[in-house]
């Protein structure tokens, strides 16, 4: 059932690049949050994938089983980006430090809506590719009738 693990794959994927456009929604969401009084301000995150990887003993119990283990992906670690906060001067606003200067999160909104549109662009192309294997599936289906 070969297909069943290329499902997973696309799978896999989906949930990735979803939680990925999570991530990018919340650093957006805290782009304009000044730091309180002695605190830090928010740090933008980014996600980090990796090759959800197999062994060569999957491989070869997989030649014995009907259903394997399959590739895909998978999120390892959210990091926090250490550039630092952008500094802004406003000696009015009661989050000011002593020079006058608020400290803003170091989120940039057009690298976040680049990095929306790359996520959601896998995300669609994922979902186009599982579309694919299950026309691909029930075509063999009726191949068989």
């Amino acid at each position: 059932m070969a297909f069943l693990s290329s499902m997973d794959i696309s799978g896999s994927a989906l949930t990735a690049e979803r939680y990925r456009m999570d991530v990018i929604l919340q650093n957006l969401a805290n782009a304009n949050t000044p730091a309180a009084n002695g605190e830090e301000p928010y740090k933008r995150k980014q996600v980090i994938f990796q090759e959800r990887p197999l062994s060569f003993q999957d491989q070869l119990s997989a030649s014995q089983r009907k259903y394997a283990k399959s590739g895909g992906v998978r999120i390892t670690q959210i990091v926090e980006n250490e550039r630092d906060p952008k500094p802004v001067y406003d000696p009015t606003n009661p989050n000011a430090n002593e020079d006058g200067y608020v400290m803003y999160p170091n989120v940039d909104h057009t690298e976040e809506r680049v990095d929306l549109m790359a996520a959601s662009n896998a995300y669609i192309a994922n979902l186009t590719a599982l579309a694919v294997m299950k026309a691909t599936a029930l075509k063999a289906l009726d191949i068989g009738k």
